[in-house]
């Protein structure tokens, strides 16, 4: 006789609990949980206790819980996110000093964007980015840097599927998305303006390693700032500065 099926894992479970903290919101509330994996609220109820337990998510304010400190620990231990992200810090600073703006380092993860730093002080806009966040492809400056130089097949899946408004600026049409990630190829940078988050503009630029572009390096600005081209060689240098490290120590 066959196995029987008995639907997905606990541990299938638990981490569409975790996903959605990326994919969603970095705090969310048993409900929004209950919405996003499509679990019964008993079992989210449950594996929120467990998790809770385990410091995996932290329980914050009334009824809402964020990602735990013992998940941060144990994504420190990944050594290629980790040594990206050391290899960029000090472009990064110098990016923010200059700028005195917010910085992201971001890389892909599977179909979305994903934070590895942010570099802020006190910002002339609010975003929703955090490190350790995921956000749509099609949305977002880096995102959409890093869609500019997937495969083909890859960036078609992105294209041909739902491409939701996020704020008033967000391409929802693929024909004029396929311009615009053209147009990021061509040229070597992005612009975004209210497109994640509204009253936000950035400036995007990929860094490569060897002759794939393995992240994205922004610079966040309140849209209203009006010209950005100023933004263009600054971002572009750090993305530069990067992608030499990372050759220099394949090279070693």
């Amino acid at each position: 006789m066959g196995e029987v099926n008995r639907g997905p894992s606990v541990l299938t479970r638990a981490f569409a609990i975790l996903d959605a903290f990326g994919t969603v919101s970095p705090e969310l509330t048993h409900g929004a949980i209950t919405q996003a994996t499509g679990l019964a609220p008993a079992t989210v109820h449950r594996l929120l206790a467990e998790l809770v337990e385990r410091d995996a998510v932290e329980r914050i304010g009334r009824g809402r819980y964020r990602i735990g400190m013992h998940l941060w620990r144990l994504g420190s231990l990944a050594p290629a996110g980790r040594n990206l992200r050391d290899t960029a810090l000090p472009y990064l600073q110098d990016l923010f000093e200059v700028t005195h703006e917010v910085v992201h380092l971001a890389v892909l993860d599977d179909d979305r964007v994903m934070y590895l730093e942010k570099l802020e002080a006190r910002p002339g806009v609010s975003v929703v980015s955090g490190v350790g966040l995921r956000l749509p492809l099609h949305a977002t400056g880096p995102g959409k840097v890093l869609l500019a130089h997937t495969p083909p097949d890859f960036a078609e899946r992105i294209l041909s599927g739902p491409l939701p408004r996020h704020a008033s600026g967000t391409i929802t049409d693929s024909r004029r998305l396929r311009a615009t990630l053209a147009a990021i190829r061509q040229q070597g940078y992005a612009i975004s303006r209210d497109e994640m988050t509204e009253g936000a503009a950035s400036v995007a630029a990929p860094v490569r390693d060897s002759d794939q572009v393995v992240a994205s390096i922004s610079v966040v600005v309140p849209s209203k700032a009006g010209d950005l081209s100023p933004l263009i060689p600054p971002v572009r240098l750090a993305a530069l500065g990067v992608t030499r490290e990372l050759r220099r120590g394949r090279a070693r």
